[in-house]
């Protein structure tokens, strides 16, 4: 009983102390003669006293920290106290931190004047370094601070003219001063009434609490849809059996008359039997006549099968996003790592797809609004999500510019640039920034490069190529162009192919290319290559050859109306075919299969499906003695599965 009372007296009390923040001064008075009237205690307000002597606490530990040189414990404190809206606007709370930054960088060495503490002040220097490549970067622009940034790179600052100042006897009591006077106004307790302060916080919990609901609600939608697909198809195999057990026991029936049962009829039923296991080409080919198939299969069908994958925990993601941007570059490129572990490591279908799709519904990379994505649009949603990031285009290209030839993480951002290249928009940027040239370099030396760079430099290459800026682009240098990709018809690596004639038979379009190709007997080097007994590759040639050849499109002047445009402006009737609008539409033309690709691919899609082409057309490829070519250079490479592997692991 005394519990409620002291609870009722606390919540009368915060209600009070509510009313009086807002200046309800009738209400207060009456709810106080009222209390009195019924008996009932009001406490007094709390919250202010022991928010004082919190903040009490804290000052005193962030000052003794400061005198004792304890950079740790001093920054924990400052981090955690210190709002964000005053570190992070402030411009007095930011000069200051960056002065303690350097008193506890400077601390060893005037604690010892004479033997400086090498090794402490070296790990010192470590982390002044990192202040100043992340929060300290603002400040390398203004003139008073911009000595101090040559801090780490001084072997003895003691002695150091620039530094002088910081080794006066005067400067540290300085700024301690400094220092009590901006706690005394950032740590000053809220007036915030209790009542008040439940409120937000309840409010701000259930937000959090609503969020993880929605985004378990999700995850239940998708399971249930998931079983729901699954108890229709088991009603359908269910409805399905029965009509078989029918038969069957018909047959079983007639047997036991004497009527023989046909190896035909056995067959046709199993067919139906197993027909919604398994592929109807497996099941036409199994002989279901012979002894023991049916029921070992049927029992195969029955037994238990694997439990559901484990979902992986969840994680704080605005925390993430914070060490992600703030935190140590070593932390950094750990959270990386372990990022791209859980995607590239988890098992494939529902548990990749959960990982997936909270990286973009909390939007780790901070740009992409959060959406529900559906699994079949994960990896469409992804290029979407990466696309609106302006400043990673440039940090990618720059990267692959800069870094080492061999390097795996040049060849993963090859590889992001070329997956970033299905967007028209990134499209647009990489043409923009002269990748086209960069390409053409890059695989002109084709036997230095690796099978994996080799193959995404020309998917990339000819993905650019099918813009109009980017065949504009070749015809600036089109008899380099032409050498490079007639050379690379005479690789080794032959899953280069496609990317290779796509690209001939885009920049093939403009005239002038088209020119220079007949000067450099273009068509006599694809009848050359046309004989190998490559009819798929064959007939790719024959569309260059016939595109080469071709003779001009009529070219539309300056401000001249043509096509579409010249027909709705000057020609513009009734709409008379309204009337049809209902009639199922034609589909579009499809692009023939032995055309040379003619939109942008990245090399996994187009493997399946050159893969499916060739098993569906002809069987697997004979060996290597269909693969006679003229000699070209050829050096020795990894395989492109080992080099794919390769590259994937070292960075992943």
């Amino acid at each position: 009983m005394g519990d409620i009372l002291a609870t009722e007296a606390d919540l009368l009390g915060m209600i009070k102390e509510y009313l009086k923040f807002e200046d309800f001064e009738e209400t207060v008075h009456s709810f106080d003669k009222e209390c009195k009237k019924k008996g009932k205690l009001v406490s007094k307000p709390q919250g202010s006293t022991l928010r004082d002597s919190k903040t009490r606490v804290i000052q005193k530990d962030l000052l003794s920290s400061f005198d004792d040189g304890d950079h740790k414990v001093f920054f924990e404190l400052w981090t955690d106290n210190i709002p964000s809206e005053v570190k992070d606007t402030d411009t007095e709370a930011q000069s200051l931190e960056s002065y303690l930054h350097i008193h506890f960088t400077i601390f060893p060495l005037r604690r010892h004047p004479g033997r400086h503490d090498r090794a402490e002040f070296e790990e010192r220097i470590s982390h002044f370094k990192q202040y100043l490549e992340t929060r300290g970067a603002a400040l390398s622009q203004t003139t008073k601070f911009l000595p101090y940034y040559a801090l780490p790179f001084v072997p003895n600052p003691t002695i150091h003219p620039s530094f002088k100042d910081l080794f006066q006897d005067s400067w540290i009591p300085q700024l301690r001063e400094k220092l009590e006077q901006f706690l005394s106004v950032a740590l000053k307790p809220s007036n915030t009434p209790r009542l008040l302060h439940l409120y937000v916080s309840f409010i701000e919990t259930c937000s959090q609490v609503i969020q993880q609901l929605q985004l378990q609600l999700v995850e239940s939608d998708r399971r249930i849809a998931s079983f729901v697909r699954k108890f229709s198809k088991m009603k359908a195999d269910y409805q399905s059996l029965i009509g078989i057990t029918a038969e069957l026991v018909d047959s079983l029936e007639a047997t036991v008359s004497g009527k023989m049962i046909s190896p035909e009829y056995l067959q046709s039923v199993f067919v139906r039997l197993f027909s919604s296991q398994m592929r109807q080409s497996v099941v036409q080919s199994t002989d279901f006549t012979r002894p023991g198939t049916a029921s070992s299969m049927l029992r195969a069908s029955i037994a238990p099968q694997p439990k559901d994958v484990p979902m992986l925990p969840s994680l704080d993601y605005e925390k993430l996003k914070k060490d992600l941007v703030e935190g140590p570059d070593r932390l950094r490129s750990l959270l990386l790592q372990a990022l791209c572990w859980r995607l590239t490591r988890s098992l494939p279908g529902e548990q990749r797809d959960t990982v997936l799709q909270a990286y973009i519904s909390n939007d780790l990379l901070e740009r992409y609004s959060t959406k529900q994505v559906g699994p079949k649009h994960y990896g469409f949603y992804c290029r979407v999500y990466l696309s609106q990031i302006p400043i990673l285009l440039k940090l990618l290209t720059e990267a692959l510019r800069t870094e080492e030839k061999d390097s795996l993480a040049r060849e993963n951002v090859l590889v992001a640039l070329q997956k970033l290249s299905l967007r028209r928009s990134q499209q647009t940027a990489m043409i923009a920034d002269d990748l086209i040239g960069w390409l053409v370099d890059e695989l002109q030396d084709s036997d230095c490069l690796s099978d994996c760079t080799l193959q995404y430099s020309a998917a990339l290459f000819m993905n650019l190529c099918l813009r109009t800026k980017g065949k504009r682009k070749c015809a600036e240098n089109a008899k380099h162009v032409l050498k490079v990709l007639t050379d690379l018809l005479g690789h080794e690596n032959h899953e280069i192919r496609p990317y290779v004639n796509g690209a001939l038979y885009s920049i093939l379009c403009i005239p002038s290319v088209r020119q220079e190709a007949k000067e450099m007997s273009v068509e006599e080097i694809l009848r050359c290559y046309s004989k190998e007994e490559n009819p798929d590759l064959n007939r790719q040639f024959e569309f260059i050859i016939k595109l080469l050849n071709s003779e001009d499109l009529l070219q539309p002047q300056p401000r001249e109306l043509s096509g579409e445009s010249l027909l709705t402006t000057e020609y513009l009737g009734i709409m008379t075919n309204m009337a049809k609008a209902k009639r199922k539409s034609t589909p579009l033309t499809q692009p023939s299969a032995d055309e040379p690709l003619q939109r942008p691919v990245t090399p996994s899609s187009n493997r399946n499906v050159n893969t499916v082409r060739q098993k569906s057309e002809h069987g697997s490829l004979p060996p290597s003695r269909h693969n006679t070519r003229p000699p070209t250079r050829s050096g020795s490479r990894p395989s492109t599965a080992d080099s794919l592997r390769h590259s994937i692991g070292g960075w992943m």
